[in-house]
Parts: C-alpha cells; sequence; structure tokens
C-alpha cells in the first residue's frame, strides 16, 4: 500500500483539480489545484467524504440520483467521465459547474483507489451583483453551458438558438466573457427594433451627408466592438440585403460605411441569436444559405424551461433576490409555491418566471410566498396579501371582493407597475432598474417605449 506522501505526490503532478478517494469515498489525496479552486485546506479535506467537501452532501452522488464515476468504475473497471451532471460547492458556497473525469489507481496488491480530474465548465457567484449570472444544474442546461465553454474557446462565428426568453443574450455574454476577449467591447444589435437603412449605419456607420439628416460621420458597431464581440440577436430578422454585407465581413473583416467607397477593416467575434429555425428559412428562401453555413459553425442550442424544470428553484432564489432593494427582507418561496411554478408550462421560458415573480413581489406584504399568490398571478387575477384584518372590521368588510375577470393582459399590467415603481425607487437611474430586474439596458429601453413610461 502506498504511502499518503507517495499519493500526494502523485495528484501534484496534474495541473487540475485532482482527488484521490479510498473505497469508502474518502479523501486521502489533493493537489494544490483542487485546494485553490475550492478554498480548502489539505487538513480540511483528507479522510472527509468526497460529496461532503464537493457536494455539501452527507450522501453519495447516485444516492441522490446523481452519476457517480466511481460506482461505475467499481461495477466494470473502466474510467468514466460524468458529462454535465455535477454541481460542487466551494467553501465560500459559490458554485462550480464541472466534467469529472473517473479512473482507477493500483499501488499494489489489495490497494485500489480512485482518481477524480475536475474540469470546470463554469463558476457562478453567490452575491446577485453579476446581473449575467447563469444559475441551474440540470442535464439539459449543463449541456448547453458546455457547447457555450467549447464556443468560448474558439474564435469561430457562434449561432445561439433558443424560444424567446431562454436566455439567449446571457449566453452571449458567457461565451464573452470566457473568451480571449473578455477585456475586449462586447456591442448588442437588436436585429427587429431597425430598418434596413438604420441597421445598416448602426452595423458599419455612415459619412457626413450619406443619407438626409446625417450632418455628422458616425462608427459602426463593427469598428466599435474592433478586438471584442458583437452579439447580433434575433438574426433572422436581418434584412436579406444586408446578409450578404454581413457575410464579407465575416469573411474578410472588411466593411465600407454608409456613403463610402474606402474599406475599412475590423478584428470581430461575431455571435448570433435567433427563435427561428434558419434551416427552415434557407430552404423558404429568407436567409442566404451561405451565411447561414458561415454563423452555424459552432452553435448552442438553450433548452426551454419545460426542459429543466429542475432548475426552477435555483432560478427563483436568484430573481427574487434581484426583485429587493438594498436592505428589504429576502422572500422565499412556501413548498407549495414551488409546486405551482414547477407546474407551469412557461411558453415565455425563464423570462416569463422572471415576470411570474416580480409581479408577485410586488403585491408582497410578507417574506413568505404562498401557492395561492403564484396560481392567482398564473391565472391573471389580482394577488391576494395575507395582510391581517384590522380590529373592528364589521362582517361586511371581511367578506373578501369577488376576483376581477380574468385578463390576458394582467401579467403586462403588473409587470408596467412594477417598472414604474423601480423607477420611482431609482430616481430615474435606468443603470440601476437594469440592475434589479436582472436584464440589459437596451430591453430596460424596450420596455419603456412598449408601456410608454419616460
Amino acid at each position: 500500500m502506498a504511502a499518503n506522501s507517495d499519493l500526494q505526490s502523485f495528484v501534484e503532478t496534474h495541473d487540475r483539480p485532482f482527488l484521490i478517494v479510498d473505497s469508502d469515498n474518502r479523501i486521502v489525496a489533493a493537489n494544490k489545484a483542487f485546494l485553490a479552486a475550492y478554498g480548502a485546506t489539505l487538513e480540511r479535506v483528507l479522510n472527509r467524504t468526497c460529496h461532503e467537501v464537493t457536494h455539501d452532501n452527507p450522501r453519495p452522488c447516485h444516492e441522490m440520483g446523481e452519476e457517480c464515476p466511481k460506482q461505475y468504475i467499481q461495477e466494470t473497471g473502466k474510467p468514466h467521465t460524468c458529462l454535465h451532471v455535477h454541481t460542487h460547492y466551494d467553501e465560500g458556497r459559490h458554485v462550480h459547474q464541472v466534467r469529472v473525469k473517473g479512473f482507477p489507481l493500483h499501488f499494489g496488491q489489495g490497494s485500489t483507489y480512485y482518481g477524480e480530474l475536475f474540469e470546470e465548465l463554469a463558476v457562478q457567484p453567490e452575491g446577485d451583483g453579476d446581473r449575467h449570472c447563469m444559475v441551474g444544474s440540470s442535464k439539459p442546461f449543463l449541456s448547453s453551458l458546455e457547447a457555450m465553454k467549447v464556443a468560448a474557446g474558439s474564435e469561430a462565428p457562434v449561432l445561439i438558438q433558443g424560444e424567446t426568453g431562454t436566455g439567449k443574450e446571457l449566453a452571449a455574454h458567457f461565451v464573452h466573457r470566457n473568451s480571449s476577449r473578455t477585456n475586449r467591447p462586447f456591442l448588442t444589435l437588436d436585429c427587429t427594433v431597425l430598418t434596413k437603412a438604420l441597421a445598416e449605419s448602426e452595423l458599419f456607420g455612415h459619412v457626413r451627408g450619406a443619407f438626409t439628416g446625417s450632418v455628422g460621420e458616425r462608427q459602426g458597431l463593427f469598428k466599435l466592438a474592433d478586438g471584442g464581440t458583437l452579439f447580433l440577436d434575433e438574426i433572422g430578422e436581418l434584412p436579406k440585403s444586408l446578409q450578404s454585407k454581413l457575410l464579407r465581413v465575416l469573411e474578410t473583416g472588411e466593411f465600407r460605411r454608409v456613403g463610402s467607397d474606402r474599406p475599412e477593416h475590423t478584428d470581430v467575434r461575431v455571435i448570433c441569436a435567433t427563435n427561428r429555425n434558419l434551416a427552415s428559412e434557407v430552404q423558404n428562401g429568407r436567409f442566404r444559405e451561405d451565411l447561414y453555413y458561415r454563423l452555424a459553425c459552432l452553435t448552442v442550442s438553450l433548452p426551454s424551461l419545460r426542459q429543466r424544470r429542475d432548475d426552477i428553484p435555483a432560478l427563483a432564489e436568484l430573481m427574487l433576490k434581484r426583485c429587493m432593494r438594498p436592505g428589504e427582507p429576502l422572500l422565499s418561496l412556501s413548498d407549495g409555491a414551488l409546486k405551482a411554478l414547477a407546474a407551469h408550462d412557461y411558453p415565455g421560458n425563464v423570462r416569463e418566471l422572471r415576470n411570474i415573480l416580480q409581479a408577485v413581489a410586488a403585491h408582497a406584504d410578507g417574506t413568505r410566498i404562498t401557492r395561492a399568490q403564484i396560481e392567482q398571478t398564473l391565472a391573471g387575477q389580482p394577488v391576494i396579501t395575507s395582510t391581517p384584518i384590522p380590529a373592528g372590521t364589521s362582517a361586511q368588510q371581511q367578506q373578501p371582493r369577488p376576483a376581477e375577470p380574468v385578463r390576458s393582459e394582467a401579467l403586462a399590467d403588473l409587470e408596467r407597475t412594477h417598472l414604474a415603481h423601480l423607477l420611482n425607487t431609482h430616481a430615474g437611474d435606468l443603470t440601476a432598474v437594469a440592475s434589479a430586474l436582472g436584464v440589459s439596458l437596451r430591453t430596460v429601453y424596450r420596455k419603456l417605449n412598449r408601456y410608454g413610461l419616460r
């Protein structure tokens, strides 16, 4: 049997987080990379079980429904990789989403250990200050997260696909933040809100006198994002006449401002997103085939919320934190409220979940959200709070008022009210409002226009 010093020397040959556990799941060696990643000391982790240290769980992974590489190795004697399934916690309660590679280690007769090598997919901050934080530990979510990490390691264009409200802009931010361009600009163009002329000017810029009203020159997004990333949201809406110009930039890095014959050059990484089936758009002649294949070099498919219902509790917790002003007590969901949220179909996906929670939070008068409040909001009814009836109220006054008729626009009304409340709370500071809502500043402007708020 090898001495612990030998095992410790062995794990230090790896530059990524690496553990050795025995047949009882107890850690017998951990390298410096693991200790640094998880903010622990060797004394803190030795002789403790791996599931206690990395999962903060007293029971082994396989008993909690997660895939365990060690269990597979014991059954087959072969190395095994757990893909997309493990969510680990470090000493600071930060979430680590990882891929675990396990393999058997033999040190003399009768001495079998199990090596576990960790490959980080992402680290999510515990606090709510990062409005671009992505949360989840379900298999569909972690599968898409791994695809984002692959995309982040490349310079090729990326196409992010998913239903409306699945978080395509968040995914684009993730790819940028984890790429070599992380310290360079990240700019966004929503292809649904601009006319062809404005879209061309936004992308490529224009010179003085290029069109009526152009009294000065303008640098386009391709110039402003030089060295960084340009995110084209809903690329399927881009006018076909501009698709050829976009293809040229992708192929050569060359473009011309509107009204200019002088070529300019840029080094921009393009990420696109769409809720359309672009392959069908190509077949129907609405999208250029050559551009489609150029953009779809790397693809990331985001799951709908219906496919990742296990992530609803974690998402809800984060969203409720963002609804609260500094100093306010945090809201929590009862078990019944969580069950009601889990049973909903969410055609609007994560964005719809956020709107529901914002509506409930705006009317909450306690710190505990009930199932009835969630169900009434889902039904489009006014939220009934648990305010106690003042002493001396007559029996007639105690009778509840009849519920208002169900209105399909009820959630929109509640969102408008909540947005107006945040505008007042933050004295019109739109950046603060965007942070409180957990959305981009562009989205706040869009909502202000939608609801007629100034």
